[in-house]
């Protein structure tokens, strides 16, 4: 598994701008008075802002974008994967959308376990037996119909034209070069490395079979579950061992769910519900956090960061035992959020040192959650994947979306549908394969998210959007694994607490705890001097981020924007650590 990469000197300089600006105020967004698209590439962005030009409301520039991504970003964007989209209409009214995958029929609790009981190694990471029925197609051409105000055609052609030729960027060509696992399947490695004759930068990327298999889904969506598509897909993964049937395509199921909703600081906070983890460990952080004054402590001081940190640390601990797909597990999400458990937790943060993570004591204050504590397993193990994509738009009449998506890993499973052209997810390995065993991220996680027939896996994936005084504010979001919570909550704390505009509080030093492995992530740039006091306290630091063999310096990709509350203008903030693009009119 892999992140992004930039070259030395890009780092360095990102890393003195992020470092200095939100000292300077010299980080500023894009300004635009009408709408506003971020995502971490300019071509997908650019699609959004020519959709709402031609009349579509932010819905109908946010199902354009998914379906650019899937062309120009196939390490994340996609039609063979999943995800969540959070909507708030201009009147008031959201909606959260749940397109995530699904295991399929034939899955089973022990399917990535040997004859002795371990994991088989990537077993549920690259291949046709880690592919879940994918949801993408299914979810944005409901919420077009359901929200958009254009036709699928229309907001499809974007996506169509690109497919038929963009040229490459430097990163990209890059990515579709270094990844050897690509080249294990032979439709992947004729369609991404040209089999063998690698892309270059500025060379033009032409995918036909994609092509065709956009216009047949603008044509007549339905085929991608229930007609000669859906055939062609099934038949494709079987060939190659996977589990998928057509039956599983046609049980495919939308699902609109209730956004889980809390305040901070007057605020009020929009976000993803289960089988999302990530709305309710949000707002549990900030309900811990609501109780000290930040701004006075200072943004990143030793002191302010302590107590984040100690937030990360008890939300990240509810997380492993309590979440899991809410169709096949009733989850204490209301407890979790409730201000009085908050409050309770905050009781046992030390202000002057760190918590020991295996000594962590649950607050006793509501019966419901020792009850289910009590009914379950000890946390155990669960994938968590870094390579995800956000986007935010909001429209000229201040309809908002924020959606995050994902193929699971850089490129899913690494598989192409044969004959059409797109990759396909590895979104099996976000089940629990074993009780016990830590990921490749060492993040922990319940029995609540155990391999079922149907169900679908957690995810930190956490799309927000923010209030003031019953008006929209922010449209948040980031790509991440595990550190998607944190991200957002670093963005959301630096301009609620910190005061920073929304390219400064996106730029801005990052730092993530997740109870277990127990130490504190810094980005590579992080003060030394604030290191040093963290350490003083008893919290073990290490820089930057370490998968498996690789090590990075940075991580996450927040893609947000910002409303201004005098003008009304439309601030988007696109992550200086990607190249990305914030784009409005």
């Amino acid at each position: 598994m892999r992140f992004n990469r930039k070259p030395l000197i890009l780092l360095l300089l990102a890393a003195l701008v992020a470092a200095v600006a939100p000292l300077q105020g010299s980080v500023l967004p894009a300004h635009a008075p009408h709408a506003m698209v971020a995502s971490v590439h300019g071509l997908a962005s650019q699609a959004g802002v020519e959709i709402m030009k031609a009349g579509g409301n932010a819905v109908d520039a946010a199902v354009a974008i998914g379906f650019a991504l899937a062309v120009v970003h196939p390490q994340a964007g996609n039609l063979g994967g999943g995800g969540f989209m959070l909507i708030r209409m201009a009147d008031g009214k959201t909606h959260f959308i749940d397109y995530r995958e699904k295991a399929p029929a034939a899955a089973t609790a022990n399917m990535y376990l040997d004859a002795q009981g371990n994991v088989i190694e990537n077993a549920s990471v690259v291949g046709y037996r880690a592919i879940a029925v994918p949801g993408s197609v299914a979810g944005m051409v409901y919420v077009e119909k359901k929200y958009g105000k254009l036709t699928l055609d229309r907001v499809m052609a974007p996506a169509i034209n690109l497919a038929r030729g963009f040229p490459l960027a430097w990163e990209d060509a890059r990515d579709l070069q270094q990844d050897e696992d690509l080249a294990r399947f032979p439709e992947s490695r004729r369609i991404f490395q040209r089999g063998g004759n690698y892309y270059k930068q500025g060379g033009i990327f032409r995918q036909p079979d994609l092509a065709r298999t956009l216009e047949r889904i603008a044509a007549n969506p339905d085929e991608f579950y229930h007609g000669a598509m859906a055939r062609e897909l099934a038949a494709s993964i079987q060939k190659g061992g996977g589990l998928i049937t057509q039956d599983d395509l046609a049980r495919y199921e939308v699902k609109e769910r209730e956004p889980v909703r809390g305040t901070y600081r007057g605020y009020e906070i929009i976000s993803a519900p289960p089988p999302s983890s990530g709305g309710t460990a949000l707002l549990e952080i900030l309900n811990i956090l609501e109780g000290y004054d930040l701004a006075k402590a200072g943004n990143r001081s030793s002191e302010s960061v302590h107590l984040t940190v100690e937030a990360f640390r008890r939300a990240f601990y509810d997380r492993a035992e309590f979440m899991g797909d809410p169709d096949f597990s009733k989850l204490p999400v209301a407890q979790l959020i409730d201000k009085k458990y908050g409050v309770a937790w905050r009781e046992s943060l030390d202000p002057a040192h760190a918590s020991v993570s295996k000594d962590l004591k649950r607050p006793a204050i509501f019966n419901e959650l020792e009850q289910y504590a009590s009914q379950h397993a000890q946390p155990m193990a669960v994938p968590e994947p870094e390579h995800t994509t956000h986007y935010s738009v909001v429209d000229a009449a201040g309809n908002a979306v924020a959606v995050t998506t994902t193929l699971n890993d850089d490129f899913g499973s690494r598989v192409t549908a044969e004959g059409l052209g797109f990759l396909l997810n590895d979104e099996m390995d976000d089940f629990s394969a074993k009780p016990g065993v830590p990921n490749l991220y060492g993040l922990i996680q319940g029995p609540a998210n155990a391999i079922g027939p149907g169900k679908r896996p957690l995810s930190a994936m956490t799309p927000t959007i923010v209030l003031k005084d019953d008006k929209l504010f922010l449209v948040l979001g980031s790509p991440g694994g595990s550190k998607i919570i944190t991200t957002v909550a670093n963005i959301l704390m630096g301009v609620v607490d910190f005061g920073m505009n929304i390219q400064e509080a996106v730029e801005a030093p990052r730092f993530h705890h997740q109870w277990l492995p127990d130490k504190v992530n810094v980005e590579q740039w992080f003060s030394p001097d604030t290191v040093k006091a963290l350490e003083a306290k008893g919290h073990h630091v290490e820089r930057g981020v370490t998968v498996g063999a690789e090590w990075e310096p940075y991580w996450s990709d927040g893609e947000c924007v910002a409303i201004d509350q005098k003008t009304g203008e439309r601030l988007g903030a696109s992550d200086g650590r990607h190249n990305g693009k914030a784009i409005g009119y």
